[in-house]
């Protein structure tokens, strides 16, 4: 099954809401493939250390965007 990422349009928002939606959209998904698109310099900061504390794979980030991996289990090897 091809894995599709979540997209998340947070540009526009202050931290921490970039931090926050992205939070939200795993809590209502579960486990997969997100795409953040956040413009708030904090972001960059932010979203690393959110994606850290939550066993979360943060596989790519550049240019406003981070591409970031739920695993099914919080600190499961990426796969």
């Amino acid at each position: 099954m091809p894995c599709q990422a979540i997209n998340i349009d947070a540009r526009g928002l202050r931290c921490p809401l970039p931090a926050l939606r992205l939070a939200r959209a795993v809590r209502e998904n579960g486990p997969g493939t997100y795409s953040l698109a956040a413009d708030d310099p904090a972001a960059t900061l932010d979203i690393p250390a959110l994606c850290a504390e939550r066993g979360w794979h943060l596989t790519a980030a550049g240019e406003g965007v981070f591409h970031v991996t739920v695993p099914l289990s919080p600190n499961s090897p990426s796969a």
